[in-house]
């Protein structure tokens, strides 16, 4: 899909457009400016809302512009022209955009003589043979091919090997359709896997599987390195050790030393090698890639070749067991000197020196015979049926071929090196880990989308081919395996019984060296090709910026080479080499990369079940069923390989995504998440449509109306500590306010608005959602806000909202008379309504209450509000440490012991902790002090009269309603006397607002009160002693 660059523009034009649409539009213009990068940026509108861009709408001549925008054929559209591309230029330019894959387009530059002209980049001209299909095979043929598989077909046997390539060859041909599907929906740039994934997932899953893959291919060059050092200091050159082992016990450790030493020693050069140019190791490649096919087709060769004349390994057998074929010369106890029988090298190491006599040897020497066998008995020999059949060993379990006779005697232990052992107790599930490896590599392709001619086209076809072929190679060769070569020689990891030739190079024709040459070198270009991708998809992750602290891996040399980030590329590598074992190594890349293949068969499942409007893949033989067998294939491989790694690597996956979550830079991607969200929000939305939440459900659902000063502040923003102590980011909480003047003229400054709002709902930690209305007056935009926030079930049900300070001094009763109105409003709506009075002397979320009291006053049932507020306040750590006071009054018929004894049972079956009061009011007795306060008071009942001119307002007052606001106001000085005596010195003090309202009696019954949240019910039970 398109994507368009937004562009500053400094004319007069855009201020005309901004009043109709607003702030985020999009100029199409050309501005003659040459565009700075070829790449994808992220550009941001102002808001922090960044959007994706894609340059291809690079600029055309000044000259032309007048012409292109100003057709007079199209002179009903002069205005949109002015703004907007004709569908020719824009079509001309996405024709001539062109994507260029990461690093080609660096190199290009730096060997660029003029740093200044920029240089165009050659059009991507490579095919599907060459640009997908070859760089697949030579990532996934590797390592393991040439050193494990043959010990894997011994241990596991030829059925359940063949049940191990099956299942890591399904999981990635499922992954590979799943990948084809997100390839061809739409352009892929550089950057492979995590481009596909963090655009269809979202930047956390994007960032969290775009590490895991980052880290999978670092732990695959560890794992390439410490192949190529095992046949280097096996097979090719191994008197090169540093460390010896002094006994045959200690052979593993010296051995994993010297892979140490070398393996760091490896890791530098390589690392200085990608640092100094990866044109060589691209150029590299091809030779690498000859060097495995050679050895393959090697292998092939030498078995037919077994058919009819078998190559000539024997092995040494002392009874059953394998001996070490290099401890000695003749494979006989005794051996012929002339006419004398003397004893051979073997005798010699069986038994003490000294006569023939068989009194110093080892028992299960001298009670079994030695016996010479074929190593590689050949493709006719039907050695098959005895390798069917798995054969797992524990560690320095002795390898004993089944058929050969066997006295069971006991050996002494320090013959025990004689023997070939198990270095590994193996398993299933272990065999599994270590060969999952060999079917990785997948993404080759989709790496070099920018390459490719026709990258929709040859992604699917090259890496649907490519793991056709290698799947068939695998399989064909666990049966080739099976079928040419002895069990016990099959078991034996490094070759000890054949003389420490390579297991695969005994089978191989014209030679064994083929295989260790051809092996040796494609390893280690393995490691280089990992070496070279791995750096660079971390800069892609670090340019993308939703990691802070990554950031700084995305800058590299001068020509774009990323320097830093082939810096922890090679400490990371250093720790897979510490490990030092290739079957320690083997599966925690396995972890890394089923993880990332895991997400990418969630990614194309997601997009296919939500049906996005953009989700139109040109590769069509894709499903979500075959997508989330895909998923489970690779969640059940996981825990079968290693289920302790596949939690790691789940938690490390799910801190990256929480951090990004949290940290991370807010990008809108159109990912697929989003649409789920949106699918789930309607689904939910839906649900709650079916009628109101049962009382056991109820909580305060938040519309809290804010006030902006002239400058497009918040005038009291404790309001919303409040709030978001009371809900601690459960439930809905709607921050509303009220921009006065007309939408037309007023749009920019609901934007301005509304971002005010938000930063602080930021500050305060306020999970939620932000309103502006702009309304010619106040009262009716509140009005507006009541009655139309939230969206089907997920309504407010409770109105919190300021107290009108200085109601007494303002000069225009619109202050109070809008509060009244709102109140009048709230109870009409059937809602709830808090007023904290005093907010300013409200905690922040910073300060901690050790102790106090809240106390509720509880005058009127209202429902349940004034217990169930407290409850929830006491819930967040400011208010935690508070105790809950509940006063209640009671009337002169009333008998206060037996309430004191009903409410203490009330609260009990409410599960409320509190103490309980019960408070006596006397008969109130009319004083003249309260008549000459009545003077002062404001009525609110004549609304109709504010606007008619000051010199005609009267107050009328009847004798009735005098005496009607008498009595309130003694019982509002009277309460106000009783509750600043009980309460004065509360943490907040919780009661019931009177109705109808008058600003004079709440301020008379407040006076004193240090915070005060005034409470009215919204007509219906919020709290309930029933389970």
């Amino acid at each position: 899909m398109p994507h368009f660059t937004v562009v500053p523009v400094k004319d007069q034009a855009q201020s005309n457009y901004d009043s109709l649409e607003g702030i985020n539009w999009v100029d199409y213009r050309d501005t003659g400016q040459d565009c700075p990068d070829h790449h994808d940026t992220v550009s941001s509108d102002g808001h922090g809302n960044h959007k994706e861009d894609s340059p291809f709408l690079n600029n055309a001549d000044a000259a032309s512009k007048k012409n292109d925008f100003y057709d007079r054929n199209l002179a009903l559209f002069e205005e949109e022209l002015d703004i907007r591309p004709k569908v020719s230029s824009l079509l001309s330019r996405l024709v001539s955009y062109t994507n260029i894959t990461q690093g080609a387009k660096e190199h290009e530059e730096a060997e660029s003589a003029e740093a200044s002209r920029r240089k165009t980049p050659k059009s991507p001209n490579m095919g599907t043979l060459m640009g997908v299909y070859l760089p697949c095979l030579q990532n996934i043929f590797g390592v393991i091919l040439f050193l494990r598989l043959t010990w894997i077909v011994g241990m596991a046997g030829i059925m359940q090997s063949l049940l191990i390539v099956l299942m890591c060859c399904s999981c990635t041909m499922l992954t590979a359709i799943s990948m084809s599907a997100i390839a061809t929906n739409g352009v892929v740039p550089a950057g492979g896997a995590y481009f596909m994934i963090s655009r269809s997932l979202g930047p956390e899953f994007g960032g969290a599987v775009g590490l895991c893959f980052y880290l999978g291919t670092t732990f695959a060059s560890a794992m390439y390195i410490l192949g190529a050092i095992e046949i280097f200091l096996k097979y090719l050159v191994p008197q090169a050790a540093v460390f010896h082992a002094t006994d045959t016990l200690g052979s593993d450790s010296a051995m994993l030393n010297n892979m140490r030493v070398y393996g760091s020693i490896c890791l530098s050069l390589m690392a200085v090698v990608v640092f100094v140019g990866v044109k060589y190791v691209n150029k590299l490649a091809s030779l690498f890639l000859a060097c495995v096919i050679i050895s393959i087709v090697s292998i092939y060769a030498g078995a037919f070749k077994s058919m009819t004349h078998p190559p000539e390994f024997t092995i040494c057998m002392l009874g059953n067991r394998t001996l070490v074929r290099d401890r000695f010369d003749v494979c006989a106890k005794t051996v012929m000197k002339g006419n004398i029988t003397v004893p051979s090298q073997l005798w010699e190491r069986f038994c003490l020196p000294g006569n023939m006599s068989s009194a110093q040897c080892d028992d299960y020497f001298i009670q079994n015979n030695v016996t010479e066998i074929q190593g590689i008995p050949g493709l006719g020999s039907g050695i098959i049926r005895e390798n069917m059949w798995s054969d797992y060993q524990q560690k320095g379990e002795i390898l004993e071929k089944a058929g050969l006779q066997s006295v069971d005697a006991h050996g002494a232990m320090e013959n025990f090196g004689m023997y070939v052992s198990a270095d590994i107790a193996t398993s299933f599930t272990l065999l599994v880990g270590i060969f999952f490896p060999s079917a990785t590599g997948i993404m080759a392709g989709s790496n070099r989308s920018g390459d490719l001619r026709d990258a929709q086209k040859s992604i699917p076809v090259g890496t649907i081919l490519a793991i056709t072929t290698t799947s068939l190679v695998y399989f064909s060769s666990v049966v080739l395996f099976g079928s040419c070569i002895e069990g016990v020689v099959l078991r034996d990891k490094f070759g000890d019984a054949v003389q420490k030739n390579l297991v695969v190079g005994t089978l191989s024709w014209p030679s064994p060296w083929v295989i260790v040459i051809g092996s040796f070198f494609s390893t280690v270009g393995a490691g280089l090709q990992s070496l070279t991708g791995a750096p660079r998809l971390l800069q892609a992750i670090a340019k993308d910026n939703i990691i802070p602290f990554l950031r700084v891996f995305g800058h590299g040399k001068t020509n774009g080479e990323p320097t830093w980030a082939l810096l922890l590329t090679g400490l990371i590598a250093e720790l897979g080499i510490l490990i030092a074992s290739l079957d320690m190594v083997a599966p925690i890349l396995s972890m890394f990369f089923l993880m990332c293949y895991l997400f990418v068969n969630l990614a194309c499942a997601v997009q296919t079940l939500l049906r996005t409007p953009n989700w139109r893949p040109r590769f069509k033989y894709y499903h979500w069923a075959l997508s989330f067998l895909g998923m489970s294939m690779c969640l059940a491989l996981m825990f079968i390989s290693s289920w302790y790694y596949a939690i790691v690597a789940m938690v490390i996956a799910g801190m990256i995504y929480k951090y990004i979550e949290y940290q991370g830079a807010e990008k809108e991607w159109g990912d697929g998440i989003r649409g789920l969200s949106l699918s789930a929000a309607r689904y939910a939305l839906l649900r709650l449509e079916v009628g109101p939440p049962h009382t056991k459900n109820w909580r305060p659902q938040l519309l809290v109306l804010l006030k902006l000063d002239e400058d497009l502040h918040v005038k009291y923003p404790r309001l919303l500590t409040f709030a978001s102590q009371l809900k601690a980011g459960k439930g809905l909480t709607i921050v509303g306010s009220v921009v006065q003047g007309n939408f037309l003229d007023s749009y920019g400054e609901m934007q301005a608005a509304e971002q005010t709002i938000k930063n602080m709902m930021e500050i305060e930690r306020v999970k939620g959602f932000c309103q502006i209305v702009v309304a010619s007056k106040v009262r009716e935009g509140i009005v507006h806000l009541i009655q139309s926030c939230g969206l089907g079930g997920m309504k407010h049900n409770t109105v919190m909202m300021g107290w009108p300070y200085g109601w007494r001094q303002s000069e225009d009763p619109r202050a109070w008379k809008t509060f009244i109105n709102t109140v009048r409003c709230t109870t009409a709506a059937h809602l709830a309504l808090m007023v904290p009075k005093n907010v300013s002397f409200y905690p922040s979320n910073h300060e901690r209450f050790t102790d106090g009291n809240i106390d509720v006053w509880w005058i009127v049932h209202d429902g349940g509000m004034l217990m169930l507020l407290p409850f929830l306040l006491k819930l967040h750590k400011v208010w935690r440490k508070c105790r809950m006071r509940i006063f209640t009054v009671a009337q002169m018929d009333d008998n206060s012991i037996q309430m004191k004894k009903d409410l203490a049972t009330f609260l009990y079956q409410l599960r409320i902790e509190a103490e309980v009061e019960v408070v006596e009011m006397a008969q109130l007795v009319k004083d003249r002090h309260s008549l000459v306060r009545m003077g002062s008071l404001y009525s609110d009942e004549e609304e109709e009269v504010v606007e008619a001119p000051p010199e005609k307002v009267q107050m009328t007052w009847t004798r009735e309603k005098d005496q009607s606001n008498v009595r309130r106001m003694h019982t509002a000085v009277k309460l106000n006397e009783v509750i600043v005596n009980r309460s004065h010195d509360a943490r907040l003090v919780l009661l019931n607002m009177p109705g109808p309202p008058h600003m004079e009696f709440l301020e008379v019954l407040t006076e004193g009160l240090e915070r005060v949240l005034l409470v009215r019910g919204g007509g219906r039970e919020v709290i309930t002693i029933y389970s």
